[in-house]
């Protein structure tokens, strides 16, 4: 089976779903329909892709052999689960789910299936983050000891009375949003160490006003009673072997934009802005620190949506699951998230290593 070969279904078709599936047909991936309770949603999306569509994701599950999630963070659970009881492959869009709880059934699910579940932490394909990577892999920057990493936006709250700013379908705001793609990118960069502690706050200091300034919104603004999740958090994130990552997000504030991961090693370090796509990587020659050196790293650009997409449809025609963006990373993520959370609620650090993890019985795709 090649990748055009997969039969592919979209859960959700909202603005997401969309994104995806106008990816997936540049590609000329078998897309072979679409399910969502809307059915607005339903006839926009098979009159654009000239697809069928279904109200009961049973009937889609039943045509397809892989399918994209992009639903809200509340039914994450309910799809991706009932997807992979069935042998399904699962792309799901980020975060894994809209609390840890539902997080770790997703997780569950996995362990115990012949299908697989990736996640869609589509920051990593970046060409400049996998340049990073091979340099950390290859020993260039020596012992990688922090990141700092910015996913900051100076007026980019979304519309206000969309799920995305309602908590009990979200499960949070800018944080569960934007700020899940720097946790993860983060933790990429380390190797993805065990999180020992975490130390945060989150805060809501611009959706909760009325009188909220800013240029373009994303969906409709029903006002500040619509609103009662995060606009911003600040965060640091201390690792087993002594590694920590500062971490800095928001949807709104009062200070330029920026998408800057600054990667330390004790070697050499690196700039990425994921906005401009730079890359400077830092280091000194055989002189020592008379001889610094900062070099500007050319990179091709590409869509890092589609290079995801591509690897989770090699994987699916393949029959081996990818060894990257899995579950269990996801949870490490959906974890650090809570735990910033409880942290800004109680004013103290909250331990993550005492927590008991769940093992699975027996060595499964996704690990």
């Amino acid at each position: 089976m090649t990748r055009n070969d997969v039969k592919l279904g979209v859960v959700g078709l909202g603005n997401i779903g969309h994104y995806h599936a106008d990816r997936l047909t540049e590609l000329g991936a078998n897309l072979v329909g679409g399910m969502d309770i809307d059915p607005d949603a339903r006839n926009d999306f098979s009159e654009k892709f000239d697809v069928p569509t279904y109200e009961d994701h049973g009937e889609l599950f039943g045509q397809v052999d892989a399918v994209v999630v992009t639903t809200p963070n509340k039914f994450h659970e309910q799809y991706a689960v009932d997807a992979l009881d069935a042998g399904i492959d699962v792309l799901l869009e980020k975060p894994l789910a809209d609390t840890v709880e539902s997080a770790e059934r997703i997780v569950e699910a996995a362990r115990e299936a012949d299908s697989f579940c990736m996640v869609g932490f589509h920051s990593r394909y970046h060409h400049q983050a996998e340049i990073i990577k091979d340099q950390q892999t290859t020993g260039r920057f020596g012992d990688v000891t922090h990141v700092e990493a910015n996913y900051v936006r100076r007026r980019g709250i979304p519309g206000r009375g969309s799920w995305f700013t309602a908590e009990n379908v979200a499960g949070g705001g800018s944080l569960i949003d934007i700020g899940v793609h720097a946790i993860d990118l983060a933790l990429h960069f380390l190797d993805y160490p065990e999180v020992v502690e975490v130390s945060g706050t989150a805060r809501s200091e611009f959706g909760t006003n009325d009188d909220y300034a800013y240029v373009d919104m994303w969906g409709d603004d029903q006002g500040a009673e619509h609103f009662d999740v995060d606009d911003s958090a600040t965060a640091l994130i201390r690792c087993a072997g002594g590694q920590t990552i500062s971490l800095e997000v928001a949807w709104a504030t009062n200070r330029p934009p920026t998408q800057e991961f600054f990667v330390r090693g004790t070697e050499a370090g690196a700039r990425f802005d994921k906005s401009s796509g730079d890359l400077e990587l830092y280091e000194a020659g055989q002189g020592g620190a008379h001889h610094l050196a900062t070099t500007d790293v050319e990179t091709r650009s590409h869509d890092p949506h589609r290079q995801e997409q591509v690897a989770f449809l090699d994987a699916v025609a393949s029959g081996q699951a990818p060894d990257r963006n899995t579950v269990d990373e996801a949870l490490t993520v959906q974890r650090v998230i809570e735990a910033i959370y409880e942290s800004g609620e109680t004013g103290r650090a909250v331990r993550l290593d005492d927590e008991a993890e769940t093992e699975p019985d027996a060595p499964v795709a996704n690990d």
